[in-house]
């Protein structure tokens, strides 16, 4: 695979802050999309039987700069709101170059996605990252207008 800066191109390399910005910004757009084909493919979908929507699947997704999030939180049974504001500080927080590992920690997230006990899979993780291509982009155009590039 290309690498980041490969992937943006060479005049991203030459301007102060232009792959940093590309960087960051796809990172949170790649957020925003996991989150909304989580929306769409989860919660706006008819319930599955027996299931308690909480939302914790969608508010336990979480980032680090040091390793993947493991499926390890056992759903609370109650409604959880969801806040992206940890995930986004943490891509905000990170340097270019660095690895930013997002995923979910709801221990059923894999059986969501991937289907179990006669559910469909719902692979909204596989979606958001066939998209990462396309993300950075359209986030490269972005940055490289706003620079008058």
């Amino acid at each position: 695979m290309a690498s980041f800066s490969a992937q943006v191109g060479a005049w991203a390399a030459k301007v102060d802050g232009a792959l940093e910005a590309v960087f960051k910004e796809s990172a949170q757009e790649l957020v925003n999309t996991m989150d909304q084909l989580l929306v769409d493919m989860v919660y706006k979908g008819p319930p599955s039987p027996n299931y308690n929507r909480t939302g914790f699947l969608r508010a336990s997704l979480m980032a680090s700069t040091t390793a993947m999030p493991q499926l390890t939180r056992d759903n609370p049974g109650v409604p959880v709101p969801a806040d992206l504001g940890d995930v986004i500080l943490v891509i905000a927080g990170a340097d270019l170059g660095d690895t930013i590992y997002l995923g979910v920690t709801a221990s059923y997230g894999a059986m969501v996605h991937y289907g179990a006990r006669g559910q469909a899979p719902r692979p909204w993780v596989t979606l958001a990252a066939q998209r990462w291509t396309a993300i950075v982009a359209t986030k490269a155009s972005e940055v490289r207008s706003r620079l008058g590039l």
